[in-house]
Protein backbone atom coordinates (compact mmCIF):
# COMPACT_ATOMS: atom_id res chain seq x y z
CA UNK A 1 0.00 0.00 0.00
CA UNK A 2 1.28 3.47 -0.90
CA UNK A 3 1.53 5.83 2.08
CA UNK A 4 1.66 9.58 1.44
CA UNK A 5 3.34 12.09 3.73
CA UNK A 6 1.81 15.52 4.12
CA UNK A 7 4.94 17.59 3.50
CA UNK A 8 5.67 15.92 0.17
CA UNK A 9 2.11 16.46 -1.04
CA UNK A 10 2.22 20.08 0.17
CA UNK A 11 5.39 20.60 -1.86
CA UNK A 12 3.78 19.16 -4.99
CA UNK A 13 0.65 21.32 -4.69
CA UNK A 14 2.72 24.44 -4.05
CA UNK A 15 4.84 23.79 -7.16
CA UNK A 16 1.68 23.21 -9.19
CA UNK A 17 0.11 26.45 -7.92
CA UNK A 18 3.12 28.69 -8.43
CA UNK A 19 4.69 26.88 -11.41
CA UNK A 20 7.99 27.70 -9.73
CA UNK A 21 10.18 25.81 -7.26
CA UNK A 22 11.52 29.08 -5.86
CA UNK A 23 8.13 30.65 -5.19
CA UNK A 24 6.79 27.38 -3.78
CA UNK A 25 9.71 27.25 -1.37
CA UNK A 26 9.08 30.83 -0.27
CA UNK A 27 5.40 30.11 0.35
CA UNK A 28 6.21 27.07 2.48
CA UNK A 29 9.04 28.77 4.33
CA UNK A 30 11.73 26.39 3.13
CA UNK A 31 14.43 26.13 0.46
CA UNK A 32 14.27 25.20 -3.20
CA UNK A 33 16.48 22.20 -2.52
CA UNK A 34 14.16 20.92 0.20
CA UNK A 35 11.16 21.33 -2.11
CA UNK A 36 12.92 19.32 -4.82
CA UNK A 37 13.77 16.53 -2.36
CA UNK A 38 10.16 16.31 -1.16
CA UNK A 39 8.81 16.20 -4.69
CA UNK A 40 11.25 13.43 -5.65
CA UNK A 41 10.28 11.47 -2.55
CA UNK A 42 6.61 11.71 -3.54
CA UNK A 43 7.28 10.75 -7.16
CA UNK A 44 9.39 7.78 -6.07
CA UNK A 45 6.72 6.65 -3.66
CA UNK A 46 3.88 6.67 -6.17
CA UNK A 47 6.04 5.68 -9.14
CA UNK A 48 4.92 8.53 -11.37
CA UNK A 49 6.50 11.75 -12.64
CA UNK A 50 4.24 14.59 -11.49
CA UNK A 51 6.15 17.70 -12.58
CA UNK A 52 7.85 18.38 -15.90
CA UNK A 53 10.76 20.78 -15.36
CA UNK A 54 12.88 22.51 -18.00
CA UNK A 55 15.27 25.48 -17.69
CA UNK A 56 12.43 27.76 -18.79
CA UNK A 57 9.24 26.23 -17.43
CA UNK A 58 7.68 24.19 -14.67
CA UNK A 59 4.40 22.43 -15.45
CA UNK A 60 2.30 19.46 -14.46
CA UNK A 61 2.81 16.17 -16.23
CA UNK A 62 -0.26 14.30 -17.40
CA UNK A 63 -0.09 12.18 -14.23
CA UNK A 64 0.39 15.32 -12.12
CA UNK A 65 -2.74 16.94 -13.56
CA UNK A 66 -4.75 13.84 -12.67
CA UNK A 67 -3.28 13.69 -9.16
CA UNK A 68 -3.71 17.41 -8.31
CA UNK A 69 -7.36 17.35 -7.19
CA UNK A 70 -6.77 14.23 -5.08
CA UNK A 71 -3.72 15.89 -3.54
CA UNK A 72 -5.80 18.93 -2.57
CA UNK A 73 -8.41 16.64 -1.04
CA UNK A 74 -5.72 14.81 0.91
CA UNK A 75 -4.39 18.09 2.34
CA UNK A 76 -7.88 19.36 3.14
CA UNK A 77 -8.67 16.16 5.03
CA UNK A 78 -5.43 16.52 6.95
CA UNK A 79 -6.29 20.13 7.86
CA UNK A 80 -9.77 19.11 9.03
CA UNK A 81 -8.31 16.38 11.20
CA UNK A 82 -5.83 18.76 12.79
CA UNK A 83 -8.44 21.48 13.24
CA UNK A 84 -10.70 18.99 15.01
CA UNK A 85 -8.13 18.65 17.77
CA UNK A 86 -8.67 22.25 18.83
CA UNK A 87 -11.85 24.11 19.65
CA UNK A 88 -10.12 27.43 19.09
CA UNK A 89 -11.31 29.26 15.98
CA UNK A 90 -9.09 31.78 14.26
CA UNK A 91 -10.38 34.90 12.53
CA UNK A 92 -9.38 36.04 9.06
CA UNK A 93 -10.43 39.53 7.91
CA UNK A 94 -10.47 39.63 4.11
CA UNK A 95 -11.24 42.72 2.03
CA UNK A 96 -12.35 42.26 -1.58
CA UNK A 97 -12.94 45.25 -3.86
CA UNK A 98 -16.56 45.39 -4.94
CA UNK A 99 -15.49 46.02 -8.54
CA UNK A 100 -13.20 42.96 -8.39
CA UNK A 101 -15.50 40.47 -6.67
CA UNK A 102 -17.21 38.35 -9.28
CA UNK A 103 -18.38 34.75 -9.69
CA UNK A 104 -15.13 33.53 -8.16
CA UNK A 105 -16.03 34.93 -4.71
CA UNK A 106 -17.99 31.79 -3.80
CA UNK A 107 -15.08 29.63 -4.97
CA UNK A 108 -12.58 31.62 -2.88
CA UNK A 109 -14.58 31.35 0.33
CA UNK A 110 -15.37 27.67 -0.21
CA UNK A 111 -11.69 26.87 -0.82
CA UNK A 112 -10.63 28.77 2.31
CA UNK A 113 -13.21 26.94 4.41
CA UNK A 114 -12.18 23.55 3.03
CA UNK A 115 -8.53 24.37 3.67
CA UNK A 116 -9.10 25.44 7.28
CA UNK A 117 -12.55 24.70 8.79
CA UNK A 118 -11.37 26.35 12.02
CA UNK A 119 -11.10 29.69 10.26
CA UNK A 120 -13.78 32.34 10.80
CA UNK A 121 -13.77 34.44 7.64
CA UNK A 122 -14.88 38.07 7.81
CA UNK A 123 -15.38 39.61 4.38
CA UNK A 124 -15.51 43.35 3.72
CA UNK A 125 -16.60 44.71 0.33
CA UNK A 126 -15.57 48.26 -0.56
CA UNK A 127 -13.75 50.16 -3.29
CA UNK A 128 -10.05 49.48 -3.78
CA UNK A 129 -8.88 52.72 -2.18
CA UNK A 130 -11.01 52.20 0.94
CA UNK A 131 -9.76 48.64 1.38
CA UNK A 132 -6.12 49.59 0.87
CA UNK A 133 -6.45 52.30 3.52
CA UNK A 134 -8.09 49.80 5.91
CA UNK A 135 -5.31 47.31 5.21
CA UNK A 136 -2.65 49.92 5.94
CA UNK A 137 -4.42 50.71 9.25
CA UNK A 138 -4.21 47.04 10.24
CA UNK A 139 -7.97 46.43 10.04
CA UNK A 140 -7.64 43.68 7.41
CA UNK A 141 -5.43 40.60 7.28
CA UNK A 142 -5.53 40.58 3.50
CA UNK A 143 -7.08 42.56 0.65
CA UNK A 144 -7.76 41.71 -2.99
CA UNK A 145 -7.99 44.93 -4.96
CA UNK A 146 -7.44 46.44 -8.38
CA UNK A 147 -4.19 48.35 -8.68
CA UNK A 148 -5.16 51.96 -9.28
CA UNK A 149 -1.99 53.94 -8.52
CA UNK A 150 1.79 53.66 -8.63
CA UNK A 151 2.03 51.46 -5.55
CA UNK A 152 3.89 48.33 -6.67
CA UNK A 153 3.72 46.01 -3.64
CA UNK A 154 1.36 43.06 -3.37
CA UNK A 155 1.16 39.72 -5.18
CA UNK A 156 -0.24 39.94 -8.70
CA UNK A 157 -3.16 37.55 -9.14
CA UNK A 158 -3.85 38.38 -12.76
CA UNK A 159 -4.46 41.12 -15.33
CA UNK A 160 -7.70 43.09 -15.49
CA UNK A 161 -8.90 44.20 -18.93
CA UNK A 162 -11.61 46.77 -19.60
CA UNK A 163 -14.01 47.52 -22.43
CA UNK A 164 -16.98 49.65 -23.43
CA UNK A 165 -20.26 47.77 -23.09
CA UNK A 166 -23.85 48.59 -24.02
CA UNK A 167 -27.13 46.87 -24.71
CA UNK A 168 -27.39 45.56 -28.30
CA UNK A 169 -30.20 48.05 -29.02
CA UNK A 170 -28.27 51.07 -27.74
CA UNK A 171 -27.87 53.84 -30.34
CA UNK A 172 -25.26 56.58 -30.38
CA UNK A 173 -25.77 59.42 -32.86
CA UNK A 174 -22.64 60.62 -34.62
CA UNK A 175 -21.50 64.01 -33.36
CA UNK A 176 -23.36 63.83 -30.05
CA UNK A 177 -21.52 63.37 -26.73
CA UNK A 178 -21.13 59.77 -25.60
CA UNK A 179 -23.79 58.99 -23.03
CA UNK A 180 -21.82 57.49 -20.17
CA UNK A 181 -23.21 55.65 -17.17
CA UNK A 182 -20.71 56.05 -14.37
CA UNK A 183 -20.19 55.40 -10.71
CA UNK A 184 -19.28 57.99 -8.11
CA UNK A 185 -16.31 60.31 -8.82
CA UNK A 186 -14.10 58.18 -6.53
CA UNK A 187 -14.52 55.14 -8.82
CA UNK A 188 -11.27 54.14 -10.51
CA UNK A 189 -13.04 52.69 -13.57
CA UNK A 190 -14.80 56.02 -14.09
CA UNK A 191 -11.43 57.76 -14.09
CA UNK A 192 -10.02 55.26 -16.61
CA UNK A 193 -12.99 55.80 -18.94
CA UNK A 194 -13.23 59.60 -18.78
CA UNK A 195 -9.47 60.09 -19.12
CA UNK A 196 -9.42 57.88 -22.24
CA UNK A 197 -12.26 59.88 -23.78
CA UNK A 198 -10.63 63.21 -22.93
CA UNK A 199 -7.26 62.07 -24.33
CA UNK A 200 -8.83 61.31 -27.71
CA UNK A 201 -11.03 64.41 -27.79
CA UNK A 202 -14.32 62.51 -27.69
CA UNK A 203 -17.05 64.55 -25.96
CA UNK A 204 -19.04 62.76 -23.28
CA UNK A 205 -21.80 63.39 -20.80
CA UNK A 206 -22.86 61.47 -17.71
CA UNK A 207 -26.51 60.69 -18.12
CA UNK A 208 -26.59 58.36 -15.15
CA UNK A 209 -24.50 58.95 -12.03
CA UNK A 210 -25.00 55.76 -10.09
CA UNK A 211 -25.65 54.91 -6.48
CA UNK A 212 -23.82 51.63 -6.79
CA UNK A 213 -22.49 49.15 -9.34
CA UNK A 214 -25.76 47.20 -9.50
CA UNK A 215 -27.72 50.33 -10.41
CA UNK A 216 -25.24 51.33 -13.14
CA UNK A 217 -25.30 47.77 -14.48
CA UNK A 218 -29.10 47.92 -14.71
CA UNK A 219 -28.95 51.27 -16.54
CA UNK A 220 -26.50 49.96 -19.15
CA UNK A 221 -28.47 46.71 -19.60
CA UNK A 222 -31.63 48.77 -20.14
CA UNK A 223 -30.00 50.64 -23.03
CA UNK A 224 -29.78 54.04 -21.32
CA UNK A 225 -26.04 54.56 -21.74
CA UNK A 226 -22.63 53.04 -22.37
CA UNK A 227 -20.58 51.76 -19.44
CA UNK A 228 -16.92 50.94 -18.92
CA UNK A 229 -16.55 47.54 -17.23
CA UNK A 230 -14.01 44.86 -16.52
CA UNK A 231 -14.41 42.44 -19.43
CA UNK A 232 -15.04 39.55 -17.01
CA UNK A 233 -17.76 41.47 -15.12
CA UNK A 234 -19.67 43.06 -17.99
CA UNK A 235 -23.47 42.93 -17.50
CA UNK A 236 -25.11 39.83 -18.98
CA UNK A 237 -26.66 40.51 -22.36
CA UNK A 238 -24.46 43.51 -23.18
CA UNK A 239 -21.91 43.64 -25.99
CA UNK A 240 -18.51 45.29 -26.43
CA UNK A 241 -19.00 48.42 -28.58
CA UNK A 242 -15.61 50.15 -28.81
CA UNK A 243 -15.17 49.44 -32.53
CA UNK A 244 -18.83 50.03 -33.32
CA UNK A 245 -18.75 53.56 -31.92
CA UNK A 246 -15.06 54.41 -32.43
CA UNK A 247 -14.24 54.51 -28.70
CA UNK A 248 -10.65 54.41 -27.44
CA UNK A 249 -8.99 51.33 -25.99
CA UNK A 250 -8.97 51.29 -22.20
CA UNK A 251 -5.69 50.57 -20.40
CA UNK A 252 -5.43 47.32 -18.49
CA UNK A 253 -4.76 47.07 -14.77
CA UNK A 254 -3.84 44.27 -12.35
CA UNK A 255 -5.60 42.50 -9.51
CA UNK A 256 -3.29 42.21 -6.50
CA UNK A 257 -3.34 40.50 -3.11
CA UNK A 258 -1.98 42.50 -0.18
CA UNK A 259 -1.08 40.84 3.11
CA UNK A 260 1.46 41.16 5.90
CA UNK A 261 0.71 37.80 7.54
CA UNK A 262 3.83 35.80 8.26
CA UNK A 263 2.82 32.76 10.34
CA UNK A 264 2.87 29.48 8.45
CA UNK A 265 -0.84 28.67 8.80
CA UNK A 266 -1.97 32.09 7.59
CA UNK A 267 0.48 32.04 4.70
CA UNK A 268 -0.90 28.66 3.65
CA UNK A 269 -4.43 30.14 3.72
CA UNK A 270 -3.26 33.03 1.55
CA UNK A 271 -1.62 30.65 -0.90
CA UNK A 272 -4.88 28.70 -1.10
CA UNK A 273 -6.78 31.95 -1.69
CA UNK A 274 -4.46 33.08 -4.48
CA UNK A 275 -4.49 29.66 -6.17
CA UNK A 276 -8.30 29.51 -6.12
CA UNK A 277 -8.52 32.96 -7.69
CA UNK A 278 -6.08 32.09 -10.47
CA UNK A 279 -7.73 28.72 -11.17
CA UNK A 280 -11.18 30.26 -11.48
CA UNK A 281 -9.92 32.94 -13.88
CA UNK A 282 -8.22 30.24 -15.96
CA UNK A 283 -11.52 28.40 -16.39
CA UNK A 284 -13.31 31.48 -17.78
CA UNK A 285 -10.49 32.95 -19.89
Amino acid sequence: MITLDVESVQAFVAIADFQSFTRAADALGTTQGAISVKLKRLEDRIGQRLIERTPRSVRLSAQGAVFLDAARGFLAAHERAVAGLSACRRRFALGIAAHVAGPELTTLLARLNAHDPGLTIEVRLDNSRGLLDAFDRGELDAAIIRREDDRRDGEILGPEHFGWFAAPQFEHRQGEPVRLAALAPSCGVRDIATQALDATGIPWTEVFLGGGSSVVTAAVSAGLAIGAFSCRLAPPGTVEVSQRFGLPDLPSSEIVLHSTLTDAKSREALRTLAAAFREHRATIS
